[in-house]
């Protein structure tokens, strides 16, 4: 399998939560099939973090960059050193006044991101949002990389944090061919609320629209639209990014 025959599509929209206070979007995504990893991250900015936004962009660019070629053997060190990179921007970033490690919490986002090839993948996770790995449109069979969350529901881990590598958590599968990474804005949409149960009237819409429609930019007009009508805004107006990718 290369990669350039891996179907991808994604969008990010600004929630009503932001927009109606005049902030930015703070969630990012970024995809490569050009190594011979297909790799895919997304990530959302912390809205209390006044350069959060600047974060994940980041965070998304970086470990696109270092793990497409990254070898399997030592995936997860090769993870683990790509944020520690990333972090090491933030240090260095003109925005961070201090140019140390308390500065750098100002730049505070979760990550949500994977790396595929030849059949074996691996989700690797700091924080909030979910990603999930399927056949198809098979729901029966699946792997969910899950949020993580603090004491309080409300509160989650960023890749900013001093203790960011306590929190890095790996969840390996294999011989799935089809995967939507998402950030918290879709996640009550998409699962139960302890997790367990994918909420397939949502998902199974969504996989078999975009993996029939052929052009491109009907898929992404048709997804924005669902992600940003008022009853989905209403359920929860945060920031809402999926990434929806099939191997062909």
């Amino acid at each position: 399998m290369r990669n350039s025959e891996i179907k991808v599509l994604s969008t990010t929209i600004q929630g009503l939560r932001n927009s109606s206070r005049n902030m930015p979007c703070q969630d990012y995504c970024k995809h490569s099939t050009k190594g011979k990893n297909f790799v895919a991250i997304i990530s959302d900015g912390a809205g209390s973090a006044k350069h959060s936004k600047i974060g994940a962009r980041v965070i998304c660019e970086t470990l696109t960059d270092l793990l497409a070629n990254a070898h399997e053997h030592n995936i997860k060190k090769s993870v683990a050193f790509a944020i520690e990179v990333a972090r090491d921007k933030l240090r260095r970033h003109r925005l961070n006044k201090t140019k140390d490690e308390e500065g750098i919490n100002d730049f505070a986002a979760t990550i949500v991101g994977m790396i595929y090839c030849r059949g074996k993948g691996l989700f690797f996770h700091i924080g909030d949002g979910a990603a999930i790995a399927f056949n198809n449109n098979n729901f029966d069979k699946y792997t969910i990389s899950k949020p993580e969350n603090g004491f309080f529901s409300c509160e989650t881990y960023f890749y900013t944090m001093n203790d960011w590598k306590e929190n890095l958590r790996f969840t390996e599968f294999k011989n799935f061919n089809t995967f939507i990474l998402m950030t918290d804005g879709l996640t009550n949409f998409s699962f139960s609320k302890d997790f367990n149960t994918i909420q397939a009237g949502f998902l199974s819409p969504i996989n078999d629209f975009l993996l029939n429609e052929p052009v491109k930019a009907k898929a992404l007009k048709a997804l924005k639209k669902t992600l940003g009508n008022p009853k989905a805004e209403k359920i929860n107006p945060d920031d809402k990014t999926i990434l929806w990718a099939k191997v062909l």
